[in-house]
């Protein structure tokens, strides 16, 4: 098909060679090379079109965006002529990154502006939530550690996006790699004061971002970096509950989303989210690299604080927290890394204690929780008239570990698994983070979306295991057996594959490195990142 542009045409779809619309007569190739075969989408300032390229060999897609003002005053095109200019001049600075659509072209006719962009093929995260369902905190946490990086370079181009959420983000067909799209509400957005009430209601859809995802400030448009943070939260939240802003409540005297019972994640993942969603935005996170460190450390931050901070009669056994609340880590006044760690640890001790008494031990608070099972353990220990504590991760039989996941537990971080035999056991989504699993036998396993961040599995034995969209980021598989595993879609970011048997194993959409890949072994039947059999 070949699609007319002329915004008066009663009948713009047209056969595919066509010349001239045969509705109304307008030339149907767009600057003597693009030709339209079908609309994308509209907004409340223009159109998407897919286009494609006739100038050029092999004719390849484009993406056209037409900015196409609702009134026509000379107010209104000189703010549609400035916005038009400043997506380009932004896309343009900015394109070079892998993860955003490059701009090829940019031009005005007939008082309608033109951008043309690289276009990605592949399913926005609202389809794949639609076709598949919520992601699991794993599958979120793997989603942040892929567009974090991402945001943080935008932000270092002084540019805020003010349009995250998931139909902009696609997963691009060929890498499986997340793509930004539609940079249309960047930050230096034309000052409202010149235009008039109507001209100014003209534009407010395509300046202000999308409501539910926009924080308060961006609303009032007064967007900070930050902002993107907000929306990026938000997205969180959908992907976890399959369910829109508009679809969940907020409380009316604070105006936050009431999001907490609707989805099931750790405390301290759950924490980082609220963070991430502070409504004022000076209690916010501030960057990228704030969300990422709170990520990796957060789950620690207690042992983290005894190992560095010198405490007098402390207890010999210091049990786990629940809720890791979040900290500001960029106290630079001490001198070095660990004593400014050190520093933020006890400034968020501090404030923790300074919080109401009352309010931090109401039953079922996570204190309360906290109390009750040290007060459990010391219990314990002195019922067998132990004097000390194993420094030791907690150890589990295999019986056991398969008992309490049947009842309905998810959270093995940080346990002593090493040595076990869970030949074909569903685990499937269990959290693994930080443990011991040398040579343990997962052999036919379903261990599907299950995260192994940091996870010790060397030698481990993981042949023909489920472990599609497993989290992996800094996992040690040192001569690992993935022998045919499905490992299609998993986050392998940074781990340690070295002496690790690949032969047979599906990487399909998988983040992993060629450096990495070069370490494993592989053959012929290894189905590699980019869907291809073969050795790397």
């Amino acid at each position: 098909m070949s699609y007319c542009l002329n915004p008066a045409c009663p009948n713009p779809e047209n056969l595919v060679h066509t010349e001239l619309c045969q509705a109304c007569g307008s030339k149907l190739l767009l600057r003597d090379r693009y030709r339209v075969l079908q609309t994308l989408g509209h907004g409340g300032f223009g159109a998407t079109y897919l286009a494609k390229d006739e100038s050029l060999p092999g004719f390849p897609h484009c993406v056209i965006k037409q900015l196409r003002p609702a009134a026509s005053s000379p107010h209104v095109l000189q703010m549609a002529r400035e916005l038009f200019k400043r997506e380009a001049k932004t896309l343009g600075r900015i394109g070079n990154h892998p993860q955003i659509p490059r701009l090829l072209d940019y031009f005005e006719a007939n008082q309608e502006f033109y951008l043309v962009q690289e276009y990605i093929s592949g399913s926005t995260l609202q389809q794949e939530v639609k076709r598949s369902g919520p992601f699991s905190e794993a599958g979120v946490k793997q989603f942040l550690s892929e567009v974090l990086p991402m945001l943080q370079y935008i932000h270092s181009q002084q540019v805020i996006h003010r349009d995250i959420k998931p139909a902009n983000l696609i997963r691009r067909s060929q890498d499986k790699k997340l793509v930004l799209i539609d940079f249309g509400a960047v930050k230096d957005q034309v000052n409202p004061t010149r235009a008039g009430a109507s001209e100014q209601t003209a534009l407010t859809a395509y300046a202000i971002g999308t409501p539910g995802y926009a924080p308060p400030e961006q609303m009032a448009m007064r967007p900070v970096y930050a902002s993107d943070i907000y929306a990026l939260g938000v997205t969180c939240i959908y992907l976890l509950t399959g369910k829109s802003p508009k679809d969940l409540d907020y409380d009316p005297a604070t105006g936050e989303m009431l999001w907490r019972e609707k989805v099931h994640i750790s405390d301290h993942f759950a924490d980082v989210l609220r963070k991430m969603l502070e409504v004022s935005v000076r209690h916010r996170y501030q960057s990228s690299n704030e969300v990422l460190r709170a990520l990796d450390l957060e789950p620690y931050l207690d042992s983290l604080a005894q190992g560095m901070v010198t405490k007098p009669n402390r207890p010999l056994y210091q049990a786990e927290p629940e809720y890791s609340p979040s900290v500001d880590l960029n106290d630079t006044t001490p001198s070095t890394p660990s004593s400014r760690m050190a520093a933020a640890i006890r400034a968020r001790q501090q404030a923790k204690a300074a919080s109401s008494e009352a309010t931090s031990l109401q039953p079922g608070s996570p204190r309360r929780r906290l109390m009750t099972q040290k007060a459990s353990l010391s219990t314990a220990i002195k019922s067998k008239g132990t004097a000390g504590v194993p420094s030791a991760a907690p150890k589990l039989a295999s019986t056991d570990l398969l008992t309490a996941y049947a009842k309905g537990r998810r959270d093995f971080t940080s346990h002593d698994l090493s040595l076990l035999n869970l030949q074909r056991a569903n685990l499937a989504e269990a959290n693994f983070h930080q443990a011991k699993l040398q040579k343990i036998n997962f052999q036919g396993a379903n261990l599907f979306n299950a995260d192994f961040g940091k996870a010790s599995l060397s030698h481990a034995v993981l042949r023909n295991a489920n472990m599609a969209r497993a989290y992996l980021s800094h996992a040690d598989l040192e001569g690992a057996d993935l022998r045919g595993a499905d490992l299609s879609f998993a986050y392998l970011s940074n781990a340690n594959l070295r002496g690790a048997n690949l032969c047979g194993a599906d990487l399909t959409g998988a983040k992993v490195s060629e450096e990495q890949l070069a370490t494993a072994r592989t053959n012929w039947t290894t189905v590699h990142p980019s869907g291809k059999r073969g050795v790397w």
